[in-house]
């Protein structure tokens, strides 16, 4: 099994991959899973789904700035040496570029990352440009937006009539002429997304989107199988690690109503035998 490089990338190191190798990189929340996923991915995304992974929410609509700071924190303990960027979650940036940069400088001061990513097209490109210019590293994010899902009639494939494609497409343009480092592009159907990529200056991450994409990006619980009862069609399944989980669980009841566990080499102060 090999590994990638540990030198830490920053977020001129995945611009300028633009056409390059294909960039890895997973939605991830805990110190633990960080830990893992840092040596084969080129940068952590600590996204705002983990309030629907984590917490059970319906969306990522209540996910506040200050779940993100410390889901922020635990990623970097995790992975200290990784490259991670932190969602700005709904609320927190989009009233005025001041605000944003509020929110995002206090996500790169408390957590130690290196960049900050929101949602938006066109509407965010001054927002974007006001962070860039301030030092703050900014990744964009296109097509399906999950924090505007009220809005954009749910969770659902975007750019199939001809002005919703026509608007993506200018909203990919102009959060790279703004400044963004690289983008998001989600939930967009395949033809636009290649030829976002082809058009854009900025690496396209790509999710649920098009293998021209310039990287990749997946909900690390998603790609290893710890839902057993939703799978995205944009998701593959690189383990299926809930019926693992549930069966040990159940063996784990199963021996401390037997009383088989804990037996006395799991107990202080028992000398072993032989």
């Amino acid at each position: 099994m090999s590994e990638s490089p540990t030198k830490r990338l920053m977020p001129p190191d995945i611009r300028a991959r633009k056409g390059g190798e294909p960039i890895v990189s997973l939605a991830l929340y805990t110190a633990p899973m960080a830990r893992l996923a840092a040596p084969y991915c080129d940068f952590l995304l600590v996204g705002d789904s983990v309030g629907m992974v984590l917490y059970g929410m319906d969306s990522t609509l209540g996910v506040t700035l200050d779940m993100m700071i410390q889901h922020g924190k635990a990623v970097k303990r995790g992975a200290p040496d990784a490259c991670v960027v932190v969602d700005l979650p709904f609320g927190s940036y989009e009233g005025s570029p001041e605000q944003a940069y509020a929110s995002a400088s206090r996500v790169m001061a408390e957590t130690g990352a290196q960049g900050v990513k929101l949602e938006g097209g066109a509407v965010m490109a001054p927002t974007i440009a006001f962070l860039s210019k301030r030092g703050i590293p900014v990744m964009a994010h296109v097509g399906l937006l999950p924090q505007s899902v009220n809005t954009a009639g749910g969770f659902r494939a975007h750019g199939r009539d001809l002005q919703e494609a026509s608007q993506i497409h200018e909203d990919a343009l102009a959060v790279a002429d703004a400044g963004a480092f690289a983008m998001v592009v989600e939930g967009v159907v395949e033809d636009l997304a290649r030829r976002i990529t082809k058009e854009a200056p900025i690496p396209t991450i790509g999710i649920g989107a098009s293998p021209a994409c310039d990287g990749q990006v997946l909900v690390c619980d998603d790609a290893i199988g710890m839902f057993s009862n939703f799978k995205p069609r944009f998701v593959k399944r690189f383990a299926e690690l809930a019926p693992t989980v549930q069966q040990a669980i159940e063996a784990y009841s199963n021996e401390v109503r037997a009383r088989s566990f804990p037996a006395m080499e799991h107990c202080f102060g028992v000398k072993k035998s032989g």
